[in-house]
């Protein structure tokens, strides 16, 4: 098949599949998701990332009907129906199907949907540099939590995607938080330095694995805040990510960065690339 859906035991061609108009993702955006990639129809880190799903629906009260093994074998064998072998691998669960209510039954059947489609191999994202801008992060108090709730993060990579540009970097309170679907990281002194994981960003499964990256290579690791101002004047600027990976940020608001430690950046992206290689 050139792409899958699933829906509840359903599955067809993404173009072939409906979802019930009550579902309550519709109405509500009431679910969380999660996404990664596949290589060789092997699915990358997939049980990190359904982890962090299960810990995102415990967060909202979501209470699932499966377990995080059958999942993983879901996810594994939609895989090997889609022809492509690079893919991009989404799983996503809304609280269930109801009449519109903003209260909701303790009882209620959670929906799960996955979607497969072709995807680009990371050594090919890893060439790029990218240009990003920066934007005030005026996103709710539960970044942490994956939801599918994610209006304010459509509207800036709308913005981005107008100017030619490939991401969105937000700030708020003077201090950098995340990007509009990726984790954002700076190189200063030698030093690899990334936000703490708290409710102002998401715990990213390649930021975790950067980091990890970095401590086999003996690379000092800061996990704590930093500024707009340390982010313009930094060594260089990484971006990690699913999609993005682990990649370098050449230019924000149209100002040059970074380029000042392609070696060590160069080592930590042949780190994370290796253990991709590794892992597949």
């Amino acid at each position: 098949m050139e792409n899958i859906a699933y829906y509840n035991g359903k599955i067809s061609a993404i173009e072939e599949m409906s979802i019930p108009l009550n579902d309550r993702s519709h109405y509500f955006g009431d679910g969380v998701y999660d996404a990664t990639i596949a290589s060789q129809h092997r699915v990358y880190l997939a049980e990190d990332h359904i982890n962090r799903f299960f810990n995102s629906m415990a967060l909202v009260d979501i209470h699932p009907n499966f377990t995080k093994k059958w999942l993983g074998e879901l996810l594994a064998d939609l895989a090997l129906k889609v022809d492509s072998s690079e893919q991009f691998v989404y799983f996503q669960v809304s609280r269930g199907t109801a009449t519109r209510k903003h209260a909701y039954d303790l009882q209620i059947k959670p929906n799960l949907t996955v979607f497969i489609t072709p995807s680009t191999n990371p050594k090919t994202i890893l060439s790029r540099r990218l240009k990003v801008q920066t934007e005030p992060d005026i996103r709710f108090e539960l970044c942490h939590i994956k939801t599918l709730n994610l209006l304010p993060n459509v509207m800036s990579t709308q913005r981005a995607e107008q100017k030619g540009l490939d991401e969105t970097i937000y700030h708020r309170q003077g201090r950098v938080t995340e990007c509009a679907h990726s984790n954002v990281h700076i190189i200063q002194d030698g030093r690899l330095k990334t936000a703490p994981t708290d409710h102002w960003i998401l715990p990213g499964i390649a930021r975790k694995h950067l980091l990890l990256a970095a401590e086999k290579m003996g690379v000092p690791c800061d996990e704590t805040a930093f500024t707009l101002d340390e982010l313009f004047n930094a060594e260089e600027v990484i971006i990690t990510s699913s999609s993005h990976f682990c990649s370098q940020v050449d230019e924000i608001d149209g100002k040059k960065v970074g380029g000042r430690n392609t070696k060590l950046l160069q080592v930590l992206q042949n780190e994370t690339y290796r253990e991709f290689q590794t892992l597949i």
